[in-house]
């Protein structure tokens, strides 16, 4: 027993083992406030949407906190699965195909093609660093957005039709548009649940993790630390950052996937720019590096505005400054200001004293 507790909390699976401990327990106990009828419609409703945002945070601070790259494009990786998905649920759903079947095919389509994507920008924007970098993968996002926003993609008994920009698609007996340009992705066959979405996030934790303790792992970091140093003993630092955005795409891409088949509608606006922001938020918030903080930032971000709408005009308001709250107290270098700063008042109050 003494030897298992010392294999799951050591120095180097303490951290690992609390990440998946958080989502394991989290999963059961809600489980079982679903199954007694304690949790609200609304709360159940925002499940697959919270798990869907964790996978996707988990693989931005892959590339932000481990890899040391700022991503603004993660919203875009998210809407190529969303819409991998879209195309592929109604081509299996038409046949009559299992629906937890058709939610893992579009998951694993959905994360290979934002991966294949992520792998072909990355080869000109990851020569870049900081703030290039992040306008780069910002005008991405906005790239792919104001694609899908034109598209429009349908589905009959000869097959699949595009069309781009204007609508040319005549689609014969029995047909199903499934994106309609600016209205976006209609009739969608929902499939996601929120055991998929536990899942994922076990899937999620898996990879990253691994992917940190291994040799590429630790090239990875040190490669952010220092650039020079690693290319001094024979790191291609090239690859590093490459294989760090790549994977952190395919998770954005599996995320988006899951996200898109749990509405029957959604719009290509839905991953903008403001989605890329606040992903990244979600990970400052949580620590950069720090997995299990992401999980419980991005699920409690998540969840609030939507816990505050009963106040209307004002919920966003106080979400706003609630969240520069919890920065300020996350951020120790402040406290350490402030508490220094608290000590030398005190101290000089006793000296008027005396």
């Amino acid at each position: 027993m003494k030897g298992l507790l010392n294999w799951l909390f050591g120095a180097k699976r303490r951290s690992r083992t609390i990440s998946f401990m958080i989502v394991i327990i989290s999963y059961i106990v809600l489980s079982i406030m679903i199954s007694t009828g304690n949790l609200s419609r609304l709360m159940i409703s925002l499940l697959v949407p919270v798990c869907a945002y964790i996978v996707a945070a988990l693989g931005l601070n892959l590339n932000v906190g481990i890899s040391g790259e700022l991503n603004l494009g993660q919203a875009g990786f998210m809407s190529i699965g969303a819409f991998t998905a879209v195309i592929l649920s109604g081509i299996f759903s038409a046949n009559g195909m299992n629906p937890a079947l058709i939610l893992l095919i579009c998951i694993i389509a959905g994360a290979v093609m934002a991966a294949l994507i992520g792998w072909l920008i990355s080869v000109p924007v990851l020569k870049l660093q900081g703030d290039y970098l992040a306008i780069v993968t910002l005008a991405f996002g906005q790239i792919i957005m104001s694609l899908v926003n034109n598209l429009y993609a349908g589905f009959d008994a000869n097959g699949l039709h595009f069309a781009f920009v204007t609508n040319t698609i005549e689609l014969g007996e029995g047909g199903k548009m499934l994106i309609s340009g600016p209205m976006g992705a209609t009739g969608v066959n929902t499939a996601s649940s929120f055991t998929a979405g536990f899942i994922l996030i076990l899937c999620a934790l898996f990879v990253v993790y691994n992917l940190i303790d291994s040799r590429s792992g630790r090239a990875i970091m040190a490669a952010r630390d220092n650039r020079i140093a690693a290319e001094s003993v024979g790191i291609s630092v090239s690859k590093t950052k490459t294989l760090a955005f790549v994977i952190s795409s395919c998770l954005a891409g599996a995320a988006g996937a899951l996200y898109a088949l749990n509405y029957s509608s959604f719009v290509a606006t839905k991953f903008d720019f403001n989605n890329s922001i606040l992903l990244l938020v979600y990970v400052v918030l949580g620590g950069l590096g720090n997995m299990s903080g992401t999980i419980i930032s991005t699920a409690l971000l998540v969840i609030l505005p939507e816990m505050l709408r009963f106040l209307q005009s004002y919920r966003m308001l106080i979400y706003a400054v609630v969240l520069i709250a919890i920065m300020l107290v996350s951020n120790n270098e402040w406290l350490k200001v402030k508490a220094e700063q608290l000590k030398k008042k005190l101290t000089s109050k006793r000296k008027g004293v005396q």
